[in-house]
């Protein structure tokens, strides 16, 4: 439950900064276009919630292509969940003038949040602390005390 809320949080924040950034700078071609914007956003957000890509470049057991994986599905996550959310419902909640469901920072962080903690959520299964020893590795035993203890 904790690692979810983290991740949540974690993508919000890198959601509506990566979305503030692009409402900041305004006219630039690239980012005023919304489907790369949010496809950006998941892709940023797939890189670095979870277990981040320099964990895993300096993991000898794991590969770099999970966060690569990670970063690809989270522009399309990020592609779809926009247009779910304003294409195809289109919600208008008005708040000092802007619609929160179609302005670049809230709506950042919602797309960052919902792949946030998502990822975070994934990377945590099966990272319990009391898993099983890896095949071929005995497990310890403790030994009973003994009685020449005076």
């Amino acid at each position: 439950m904790i690692k979810l809320l983290v991740g949540i949080l974690k993508g919000a924040v890198i959601g509506g900064a990566l979305g503030y950034g692009a409402h900041a700078l305004g006219d630039v071609p690239v980012l005023t276009n919304p489907w790369v914007l949010f496809g950006l956003i998941g892709a940023i957000v797939g890189l670095f919630v979870g277990k981040p890509i320099w964990a895993l470049i300096r993991d000898p057991n794991s590969t770099s292509w999970i966060a690569i994986l990670k970063s690809a599905f989270g522009f399309g996550i990020g592609c779809g969940l926009y247009a779910i959310l304003v294409k195809a419902w289109g919600p208008v909640v008005e708040v000092s003038g802007h619609n929160i469901f179609a302005w670049s920072p809230t709506l950042g962080g919602l797309i960052g949040a919902v792949y946030g903690g998502f990822v975070e959520l994934d990377d945590a299964i099966g990272d319990d602390k009391s898993a099983k020893p890896a095949p071929g590795k005995p497990a310890k035993k403790k030994l009973p005390p003994s009685d020449d203890a005076v």
